[in-house]
């Protein structure tokens, strides 16, 4: 079973410092392991739609309607971190602007990548990248080492690309629709040759 502590210690071993019984334990490191470890977790899980984060609501629309442009807003879920997909047909217009979604509907579906914070839930690449995450966020601070922080943001990009190939090989692939622009340019170059 992952726990904060145990992905904060991952990052620490990384760094090459002590390990942490607690956040809130008096160190230097747990202190700054409680200052990054929600942002960091927060921004790794918001860069990929992983499978363990992405969930599905039916919002129901303010009271009031945005002052102009758009008939409808919706306000976005407590723990919504990064939008998937809504049930607007692909020719609707809709915004993300200031915690809601304006559009011109009466109702709502998203498809959004949640803020997770049990980190039972995690897939351990994703432990993984994120350890590495906060390893390069906390180098500079902890080892005064820059080469280490640049070195251990490279380690981040790599684990995060791993993860991210597992995660979304897990699954029937989507369906991908050629836009008017693709099928404008597939039809010039076959009428081309």
């Amino acid at each position: 079973m992952a726990s904060v502590v145990q992905i904060c210690n991952l990052a620490l071993a990384k760094i090459g410092d002590e390990q942490i019984t607690s956040l809130t334990e008096n160190s230097k490191a747990a202190r700054l392991c409680n200052l990054v470890y929600e942002p960091m977790r927060d921004a790794t899980t918001r860069a990929h739609p992983w499978n363990f984060a992405v969930t599905r609501v039916a919002l129901a629309a303010d009271v009031t309607a945005p002052t102009y442009e758009y008939d409808a807003q919706f306000a976005l879920p407590s723990d919504f971190l990064r939008l998937l997909g809504t049930d607007l047909l692909d020719t609707a217009k809709f915004l993300v602007e200031s915690g809601h979604i304006l559009c011109d509907a009466s109702t709502l579906n998203i498809r959004y990548v949640q803020q997770v914070i049990d980190p039972n839930r995690y897939d351990w690449l994703f432990i993984e990248a994120l350890s590495a995450r906060i390893a390069a966020e906390l180098a500079i601070a902890i080892a005064d080492n820059r080469a280490l922080s640049v070195d251990l943001f490279n380690l981040f990009s790599t684990k995060l690309a791993d993860a991210r190939t597992a995660d979304a090989t897990e699954g029937t692939p989507e369906d991908l629709t050629a836009d008017t622009w693709l099928n404008s340019r597939i039809a010039f170059t076959t009428s081309a040759t």
